[in-house]
């Protein structure tokens, strides 16, 4: 066999293995599209695993171990994550709250872990487990989750809205809201405009915001809740008065 013909056969088994590892560090992570996509942005500069080379697969994996993925087989340590709608959206969630600094917890530690969330859903709802809720307890879960995103200046209303653009206007305003207290905090001029914190503060390119995807900004909400996070001090976490 040709050496370059071997060379191919290695790299297509290395992909092929490492877009496993991407597709089981999503589900192991419990990321929702958009997050998961923002991790291949910021990483790999691309939407899709697929579109990767070998090397930025690699990347994209160590971003993930990061993370806390782990590709080893580990023992179970009880009920698996709650996998329904709704507890998805309220894991979605519960991560940007944590770049918002409405709860203090590491985002990270959102991403790896559920220990947090489903203490918070016990309080609200009584339910042991996220997984065992109901639809009405689901829901009323959702609605304490939007109230304190409101208290934080992280405004919910979808009225008027069409149902296609709720996720890419509720990252608009999680991205402003974060801002806000950039803003409060001194670490951001009270004339700046969102790309230009985003540049200043976190590297990334100032743009047009009527121009920018749902993936840019949760790159940008990823990149200013974690500079807030890190050098806002402990005020950051109150919530905010008019």
């Amino acid at each position: 066999m040709p050496a370059n013909a071997a060379v191919r056969i290695d790299e297509d088994k290395s992909r092929k293995i490492l877009l496993a590892k991407v597709h089981l560090a999503k589900k192991q992570l419990g990321l929702d599209g958009d997050t998961y996509q923002g991790v291949l942005m910021r990483v790999a500069g691309v939407t899709s695993a697929g579109s990767c080379t070998v090397p930025q697969l690699r990347l994209v994996v160590s971003d993930f171990e990061r993370l806390g993925f782990s590709s080893k087989a580990r023992k179970s340590s009880g009920a698996p994550r709650a996998d329904h709608p709704v507890a998805r959206k309220a894991r979605t969630m519960w991560i940007s709250l944590a770049l918002l600094c409405a709860i203090d917890i590491n985002p990270s530690a959102a991403i790896k872990s559920d220990k947090a969330l489903e203490m918070f859903a016990k309080r609200q709802l009584g339910s042991e487990k996220l997984q065992w809720a109901n639809q009405s307890q689901a829901d009323k879960l959702i609605e304490a989750l939007k109230a304190m995103a409101d208290r934080h200046g992280w405004d919910h209303s979808i009225k008027g809205l069409a149902k296609v653009h709720y996720v890419h206007a509720l990252k608009v305003r999680l991205c402003f809201a974060i801002l806000a207290k950039l803003k409060r905090a001194g670490l951001a001029g009270e004339d700046w405009t969102l790309g230009q914190a985003a540049f200043r503060l976190c590297g990334i390119s100032d743009g047009n915001s009527a121009l920018w995807s749902t993936q840019e900004l949760e790159h940008m909400s990823n990149a200013l809740g974690r500079h807030l996070r890190t050098y806002g001090g402990r005020d950051v976490f109150k919530e905010v008065r008019p």
